[in-house]
């Protein structure tokens, strides 16, 4: 019995020993892959970690591993342009990773200059954006997307003209002729501004924006206003992706002038007696006939994929945007492709940029309207009278004869062609070859070519009076530029124990080369051939200057290095040396010598503050460097030039006698580099675990050698009495702020708060000086608007005569500040009174995110302010005795200022104001079971929404980012309202 029981007893335990062990080898661990859009990740890596299995995903992004006895494992999952995901992962219970590209996390490398660097190493003043951060709606130009996301960076919009980028101010302005403009690198190729219009702004990945001098001065002469980095998209190695993104917003008028009406104006033309000759009955409204609505559409579709040895993008592009004034549109077309190449078992790394692109514009007319008042179209309608018809009685367009030099906008806007068109061609290709552990060397070469062609044709039926007189005038403008750069460099890094060192050595050529045409013609028999068959026009019509060509250029030549040292990953050094050499500058001066050092201190890594929960990240910066400058210079500037004139028939050059030639420029062989020379000290912070982040800066940048064009007399070795020269210089001085603070994080909801702010102080130091021997006491320049520049004091500050009232005949009146007796309205006038700046004094911004699962909505408030705004359409729209000509504004009766020989204080007008840029809302659609749709994308936003200010014209921002000052009437502010869609295919 007792052998009986143990025999069923044992067979029992064997049968459950198997069954464990059947049940054990059929536990099994599976899961997907995929990228932040849910797209599967074939070729991705998956490790088991305690048993060492590793296996890639299949073509759907799948794994699957089978074990014989445990029931969870800890998966790590890698894929190449990925960060690393680990989890532990359950037994028969397939699991999910989503994998976060390297591009979301492009804020933590930082593009430098000719390298990257961590965030957590960097030692100068540089703000990025990486692409989830940029500002979405209806984009046509990059610069739109970084508006309010950096601190001291004033991204400025005047108007809304179609093609007509932003301008931007990096720690405001610190030349006057050198250039304000900051260097623009994309993708290692440099360029000017007009680079940006080459870059799909839905193919950015991040943008790096290089403020002070130890971060600018490894680009040396041209990085002193700062420079801009952009970073576009690439492909993905063991992905292919197809992706397409479309926009369409509608823009409408944001705010518009309060005019009279035809009944007003006739009331008022009345009750000031203006002969009845001048009203002809009509009710014209001018601004509503010549605007609309406008569209803009922006669609890309982009395409990539690779392996680890090959990957690529390319994409296409298509902007079309139609202006708010009739006749006006821009269409940009953009292609693409960026490629790179492994060989040499991955030691050398092939990299192709190729870009292409046609920009078509259509621009409102401008210089257009009487002796009086020439403007820009839209300033046309104002001045315009409501009780004028658009039409005679024969249908030809109305005219008013007694109105010297009358302009009819209607007939302008319908009637003038002013085209333009650039074809844009840039490529370049990059080589890195590892020679030996730790060196490596580089070869990198890139070419631009811009073509651009303007036709301008305004016939007689324009009723612009120069076309009547000559019964019809056109020209045409071309323009070529043709740059190439190329760069070979030494890079080599090595640790030696707690010690970190990598040094880059470069040599740089730059060849830029200028060249084109013009042609003019007046009096044709009739308007079919347009701008496009000169050869109609009559010629004794011809004047001087209708045909004319150029053609120059100019090379740069650089060695520059530079040096980055970390100790115990807690002390850095960045140390960078340039010399420049231009042709542009005299023969005394062409080569500049630009250093530039930064130190930081990592006190998060320090022992004393292991123990310490406030902090999560701390560092201290500082850092001081010298940048050059030569945007602003023209080539030939520095030599002895001669033009014809009939009027001086000979001259002396080079000893030879020239007849009928004159001088036309003086020589300066010492025209010289432009130096900036910046200190920059600040802290970046993180609290607790940096749901609190944020940084702060200070700097003080000096400008000597300031280039400018002085006046001086015709005597001795000045020939003609301007001169380009360097014996003045500037001061700017700012503080920024920039703070972030996560409010909410979970599983499936974020909420940031984040903004930024920054002061900004400007200020002469000195004009005058001496020139070849002559002493140029220069204290006073003016630059238009009452506006100088005024030894010791900000830039743009007004001097200006203060509004008294009016007299019995309703004339303004000014007070005599001198009390004697006189209004002197000369520059240094003793009854001008010192009244606030052109430039803002502070700007701001507030960005606010928020996601909730797959919602997500955001919103950019900026603002500035500090600065004065001259209202010049408003002093015109407002005197009375302008009534019987042109309209007045509805605030020019109460006023009652019949008549004004004065640009006083009353026009003047505080020009601070908070904007609601931006509102956008997004939301991702799942999709699994569509075939063909990975993931779906909708989102709405507004742009330009409201705008909170004191001033009274259509919009405070018509400083574009210069030294004007003064408001005569701009192309209008738009509103927009857009929706966009992006779809990703399987």
């Amino acid at each position: 019995m007792n052998k009986v029981y143990l025999f069923k007893y044992g067979l029992s335990v064997l049968f459950l020993i198997c069954t464990l062990t059947t049940f054990a080898q059929k536990a099994r661990f599976s899961g997907t892959v995929v990228d932040e859009r849910n797209l599967p990740l074939p070729g991705a890596t998956v490790t088991a970690k305690e048993t060492g299995q590793s296996l890639t995903t299949n073509k759907d992004g799948g794994f699957s591993i089978a074990n014989s006895s445990l029931q969870t494992l800890t998966i790590t999952v890698n894929f190449l342009g990925f960060d690393a995901l680990e989890k532990i992962v359950l037994a028969d219970q397939p699991a999910k990773f989503n994998l976060i590209p390297n591009a979301r996390a492009l804020t933590e490398v930082v593009v430098v200059g000719y390298g990257t660097v961590r965030k957590k190493d960097l030692t100068g003043a540089v703000s990025t954006v990486g692409a989830k951060d940029l500002n979405p709606g209806a984009v046509t130009n990059p610069l739109q997307q970084l508006d309010g996301k950096a601190a001291g960076v004033n991204i400025t919009q005047v108007g809304s003209e179609p093609g007509v980028p932003p301008t931007i101010r990096i720690r405001g302005i610190t030349s006057l002729q050198g250039g304000n403009d900051p260097l623009v690198v994309v993708d290692g190729i440099q360029g000017n501004m007009d680079l940006l219009n080459q870059v799909p702004p839905s193919e950015i990945a991040s943008i790096d924006v290089l403020k002070d001098a130890s971060a600018t001065a490894i680009y040396g002469s041209r990085g002193a206003p700062g420079v801009i980095i952009v970073t576009t998209k690439k492909g993905t190695a063991g992905k292919t992706s197809v992706e397409y993104s479309e926009n369409t917003s509608l823009d409408v008028i944001a705010n518009k002038l309060k005019l009279l009406t035809a009944d007003q104006w006739t009331a008022q033309a009345a009750a000031q007696n203006v002969d009845v000759s001048a009203n002809h009955g009509s009710n014209t409204d001018w601004f509503n006939l010549l605007t609309r609505n406008g569209v803009t559409q922006n669609h890309t579709l982009a395409f990539g994929g690779g392996t680890n040895d090959f990957n690529y993008r390319a994409s296409l592009t298509a902007i079309n945007q139609t202006g708010i004034v009739i006749n006006s549109s821009y269409k940009k077309y953009i292609g693409r492709i960026v490629a790179t190449q492994k060989a040499l078992d991955d030691k050398l790394t092939l990299t192709m940029n190729v870009n292409s692109g046609i920009n078509e514009y259509t621009y409102s007319p401008t210089g257009v309207g009487n002796a009086a008042f020439t403007s820009n179209l839209i300033s046309q309608t104002y001045i315009s009278r409501p009780t004028d018809p658009v039409l005679n009685a024969d249908g030809s367009f109305y005219r008013d004869p007694n109105v010297f030099q009358y302009t009819n906008p209607y007939a302008v806007a319908t009637t003038v062609q002013n085209n333009n068109s650039i074809n844009n061609l840039f490529g370049s290709l990059r080589a890195d070859l590892e020679l030996y552990k730790g060196l490596s060397a580089g070869w990198f070469g890139s070419w631009r070519k811009a073509d651009s062609n303007n036709g301008y044709y305004a016939p007689a039926a324009s009723t612009i009076t120069s076309a009547m007189n000559y019964n019809g005038q056109a020209h045409i403008n071309n323009d070529h530029v043709d740059e190439k750069l190329m760069d070979i460099s030494l890079t080599y890094k090595k640790d030696f124990g707690a010690n970190h060192f990598d040094a880059t050595a470069v040599y740089e050529w730059q060849a830029q080369t200028y060249n084109g045409s013009y042609s003019a013609a007046r009096g044709f028999a009739n308007d079919i051939a347009t701008y496009n068959a000169l050869q109609l026009g009559t010629l004794a019509n011809a004047l001087s200057g209708d045909v004319a060509s150029y053609k120059n250029d100019r090379r740069l030549v650089s060695f520059l290095g530079r040096v980055n040292y970390s100790y115990n990953n807690r002390y850095l050094l960045t140390a960078s040396f340039r010399r420049d050499g231009s042709t542009v500058f005299g023969e005394n001066h062409k080569w500049g010598n630009f250093p530039s050092a930064s130190l930081a201190w990592r006190v998060d890594q320090e022992g004393f503050m292991k123990n310490q929960k406030t902090f999560s990240s701390l560092k201290l910066r500082v850092g001081y460097g010298i940048t050059g400058n030569q945007q602003g210079i023209t080539p030939q500037n520095s030599i002895a030039l001669v033009g014809l004139n009939s009027q001086t028939p000979t001259v002396y050059f080079g000893g030879q006698l020239i007849p009928n030639y004159f001088y036309t420029q003086n020589a300066n062989p010492n025209l010289r580099w432009e130096t900036k020379k910046q200190a920059n000290a600040g802290l970046d912070f993180g609290f607790f675990n940096d749901r609190l982040t944020g940084s702060i800066d200070a700097y003080t940048a000096n400008t000597d050698n300031l280039l400018f064009r002085y006046t001086v007399p015709v005597t001795g070795s000045f020939f003609v009495n301007n001169i380009l020269a360097n014996i003045g210089s500037l001061q700017a001085r700012g503080l920024e702020l920039s703070l972030a603070y996560t409010v909410i994080k979970t599983e499936n909801t974020t909420l940031t708060l984040a903004g930024n702010g920054s002061l900004m102080q400007s200020k002469v130091l000195s004009l005058g000086g001496n020139i070849q021997g002559l002493d140029v006491p220069t204290n006073y320049v003016g630059l238009g608007s009452n506006a100088y520049l005024i030894k010791g004091k900000p830039i743009g500050t007004f001097l200006i005569l203060h509004h008294l009232g009016k007299d019995a005949n309703n004339a303004e009146t000014v007070v005599d500040q001198d009390g004697n007796g006189i209004i002197d309205q000369g520059d240094q006038s003793k009854d001008r009174v010192e009244a606030g700046q052109s430039l803002p004094k502070y700007t701001y911004a507030f960005t606010p995110t928020f996601t909730y699962k797959n919602f997500d909505a955001s919103m950019v408030w900026r603002g500035s302010g500090g600065n004065k705004v001259y209202n010049g359409i408003r002093q015109t729209l407002s005197l009375e005795e302008n009534l019987g000509k042109s309209n007045l504004l509805q605030s020019a009766l109460p006023l009652g200022i019949a008549s004004s020989g004065y640009g006083s204080d009353l026009w003047l007008e505080d020009g601070s104001y908070l904007r609601f840029q931006n509102l956008s809302f997004g939301y991702r659609i799942n999709v699994p079971k569509v075939k063909y749709i990975s993931s779906l994308r909708i989102s709405l936003t507004g742009q330009n929404l409201a705008v909170i200010t004191k001033y009274s014209g259509i919009d405070p921002e018509v400083n574009g980012g210069g030294l004007a000052s003064g408001d005569y009437g701009t192309y209008p502010r738009t509103r927009t309202f857009s929706i966009g869609l992006n779809v990703v295919l399987k």
